[in-house]
């Protein structure tokens, strides 16, 4: 037998041997945790069914600058579309976006990745939705982000 497989065989040994059985832990009581929450940081939808915002932070615009380009999903930016930019958020998901201070909501699809620096920012939006919440005047805003299924606003809710 060569002198290597003389070391494989006792380690694989020693291994074995090595190995201990432990008795299953018991499981550990449940303990509400305290949410801890960083701007810009997702968080998860509210238990009782109150729309609380999946996001909270800073929303800011992008426009004609890009216009044409590809963006990371690899279709072209059109600053008269209602799209948006999001660090997490998958391509294609649908996110309504309220204004904090207005309480103007536009409904936007997520087709590129951003915002980068400022980690209060949480989404880039298109020149028109940028527009529709009246963020182009003012260039920032804090927002609410409510991730939804489609397009077309529920009939039940109302404009605030």
């Amino acid at each position: 037998m060569r002198p290597w497989a003389l070391v494989f065989v006792f380690l694989a040994t020693v291994q074995c041997a090595a190995e201990e059985v432990r008795p299953a832990a018991a499981p550990t009581p449940a303990v509400p945790r305290v949410e801890q929450r960083l701007p810009g940081t997702l968080r998860p939808a509210a238990v009782d069914g109150t729309a609380a915002p999946d996001e909270i932070g800073l929303a800011t615009w992008y426009g004609k600058e890009f216009a044409g380009r590809r963006t990371s999903n690899g279709e072209r930016f059109d600053p008269s579309a209602l799209t948006a930019a999001h660090r997490k958020l998958p391509f294609g998901t649908w996110v309504d976006v309220r204004s904090v201070d207005t309480g103007k909501s536009v409904r936007v699809r997520i087709t590129d990745r951003g915002p980068w620096g400022d980690a209060r920012r949480v989404i880039d939006l298109s020149r028109a939705a940028a527009d529709a919440l009246d963020v182009t005047r003012i260039g920032v805003a804090r927002v609410e982000l409510r991730i939804v299924d489609g397009p077309e606003a529920p009939a039940s809710v109302s404009p605030r």
